[in-house]
């Protein structure tokens, strides 16, 4: 499942990383977007990009693009 396919208020739990650019992965995985981290979608602004989740105790926007590489499930409140 895709971030972007998700609605405000739905939680998820990141299953994997895809291959990218190493600095951005490794940028992601700094500010803990790891496998088996929860988080909560916040904010979907009015065309879909950028997406704000809720993780780890604050808050991070993603670009349609940067969101496209966490592979996610979504998980029951």
């Amino acid at each position: 499942m895709k971030l972007s396919e998700m609605k405000v208020g739905s939680s998820g739990r990141i299953v994997r990383l895809q291959p990218c650019e190493k600095v951005y992965r490794q940028r992601l995985i700094s500010l803990g977007i790891l496998p088996g981290t929860e988080f909560v979608v916040s904010c979907i602004a009015p065309l879909g990009d950028p997406v704000e989740i809720k993780v780890r105790g604050f808050s991070l926007s993603l670009r349609k693009g940067e969101a496209s590489i966490i592979q996610i499930e979504a998980v029951e409140p």
